[in-house]
């Protein structure tokens, strides 16, 4: 699942994209922490597994739908067998997405059929290349959002806002992660953005994602260094200086350490 980290024009901006468990290689598309410019459903039909959003982890399974808000720190792992879709959707005020995280288990059958079919016109109209294609994607989508809107009503909508200490301030650390993670900061200087101690703020993320906070910074560091040398052509030290490394030899070394492989190899294989 490929997915450019900024949105592009209002009639590019829909992408509807299969959610398959990739090969050990790939499984950074999905696992590692990243988030995009753009909203995102995710709708899980089979399987189950973990999601970190904003530096919480929750299960999912299947039949759940998972809408993200532009800017949402998150990644999820996939255990066994799990297809879903992807639909990634304009930052357009007028289609009143939900402004926060949204996690439905869609157990109505007749819910579940609305939704497939929703997602499926969505990725037909993508295909096409008829006159008044950006208006119908406009339209689909808006009643897709009035689907969300209704089903957070009247569903099982999962609570996600952080309620616990700990949650929240996963929470406030991977924003601001989002916000400063290309000026090759540390642990400390979110701790202190923060108001706690490096080993506070540390102990908070363990207890809501199972990982400390230096991991996740690195997470999301690495994911934007893995994109950087897949989809573009930026040389190794360019994408070292966007991501804050003091030097290329440094990033090499830091994202053999990450991945296993130098930034030269893994352009090459990855």
């Amino acid at each position: 699942m490929t997915q450019p980290t900024t949105a592009p024009d209002s009639t590019a901006g829909y992408q509807v994209a299969p959610i398959q468990r990739a090969p050990t290689a790939a499984q950074w598309r999905t696992a590692a922490m990243r988030s995009y410019g753009r909203g995102v459903l995710y709708w899980f039909n089979r399987g189950q597994g973990r999601i970190t959003m904003q530096g919480v982890t929750r299960g999912y399974g299947a039949n759940n739908a998972i809408f993200l808000p532009p800017r949402t720190m998150h990644g999820f792992e996939m255990m066994g067998q799990v297809n879903g879709t992807a639909v990634f959707l304009p930052d357009e005020p007028d289609l009143l997405w939900p402004e926060t995280i949204l996690h439905l288990r869609v157990r109505d059958v007749q819910h579940q059929a609305e939704l497939t079919a929703m997602v499926d016109n969505l990725r037909r109209e993508i295909s096409r290349d008829d006159p008044a294609r950006a208006r119908a994607l406009r339209y689909h989508a808006g009643l897709l959002s009035v689907w969300l809107e209704r089903q957070a009503a009247t569903s099982g909508q999962e609570e996600v806002e952080p309620r616990r200490a700990a949650d929240r301030l996963a929470a406030a650390f991977t924003a601001l992660v989002e916000r400063d993670f290309r000026n090759g900061a540390g642990v400390a200087h979110y701790a202190a953005r923060l108001g706690v101690t490096p080993t506070h703020l540390s102990r908070a993320c363990r207890a809501a994602s199972g990982r400390p906070a230096s991991a996740l910074l690195q997470d999301r560091v690495h994911y934007e260094a893995r994109w950087l040398l897949a989809e573009t052509r930026s040389p190794v030290k360019k994408v070292a200086e966007q991501l804050g490394f003091r030097s290329a030899a440094y990033f090499t070394r830091a994202f053999h350490a990450h991945t296993g492989q130098t930034p030269s190899e893994f352009r090459k294989h990855g």
